[in-house]
Order: C-alpha cells, then structure tokens, then sequence
C-alpha cells in the first residue's frame, strides 16, 4: 500500500510541476516531459512491471486532461516504461550518466512513438521534421533535468528504510 502511495504522490507532483513551472518554461520552442522522465527513472530503478504501472498511471492521467483521444499518452507510457525496465536488466553500467543517457533515448523515441500514434489517430497536423526536433529538444531538456530529480526520486522510492522518506 505504502509503494502506490508514493507513486501517486510522484506522478502528482510530476503533472503539477508539467501543468504548471515546466509548462511555462521552455527551451528553444520545445518544454520537458516529466512524466516521460518519471516513468523512465521508475523503470531504470524498479523494473518493469513498476516501470509499466507508473507510465499508465501517470499516461492516464495526462490522457483525462487533454484535449485528445483516451489512451494514446497512457499506451505510450506503458510500452515506454515496460522497455526501459526490460532493457535495464540488460545494461551493466554504473557508469553516473546511465540514467541521463537512457532517459534522452527513452524520451525521444516515447515522443516520435506518441506522435507516430497521434498521426495513424488522426489528431497530428505538424511535419516529421518539426515532431523529430521536438523529440530531440524534449529529450535534451529531461537529459538536463535527470541529475536533479533522479536523486530525489531515488530517496522516496528507498524501500531498504520505512522512514527513508521522511528523512532529508
């Protein structure tokens, strides 16, 4: 019970922080995909199947918000958050960029999957050559972002320490 908690409470926060600072901000026309950022580092960290649940939980989620077809943010999430927690088990690194790395992969191609989606859907009126930078720049921004939260997100996802969460 204790595990949903905190991730309904880190995808709150995570379409809070999108909807609100993040949706405001942006770097050259293009703004950051928290929750793509969220369920990637979920993924990376926990597998996935928890990597699964937080991309449909959070997809669903930004899915009843917009103005758009149900379903298309949450499928995407979900495949993206089943991939990255697959691929993780595959990768030995420990290298410190390994989360910065797999978040700008994972975020440009959840970006080119859901826009290849919006298109077949009918609901994507812009060229490839825009949705590609697009992706690129949104991939870059959740690449920046990844030093900031991934440690943080690291902290309240702890399971070794009850209180852990608690405790900055």
């Amino acid at each position: 019970m204790r595990r949903a908690v905190t991730l309904a409470l880190i995808i709150l926060t995570a379409v809070l922080l999108q909807s609100t600072l993040f949706g405001e901000i942006r770097l050259v026309g293009a703004r950051p995909e928290l929750l793509y950022l969220v369920t990637i580092l979920i993924a990376m960290r926990e597998g996935p199947s928890e990597g699964a649940i937080a991309g449909f939980a959070s997809g669903l989620v930004v899915d009843f918000l917009l103005n758009q077809p149900k379903g298309i943010t949450a499928l995407t999430l979900t495949i993206l958050g089943y991939v990255v927690g697959q691929l993780r088990q595959y990768i030995v690194s420990t290298s410190p960029w390994l989360p910065s790395i797999l978040v700008v992969i994972g975020t440009f191609c959840g970006v080119v999957f859901f826009g290849i989606l919006s298109f077949l859907l009918g609901q994507l009126d812009v060229s490839v050559a825009y949705l590609l930078k697009m992706a690129f720049l949104s991939a870059i921004y959740n690449g920046l972002l990844t030093p900031i939260v991934y440690p943080i997100l690291r902290r309240v996802t702890d399971t070794s320490d009850a209180r852990s969460v608690f405790r900055w």
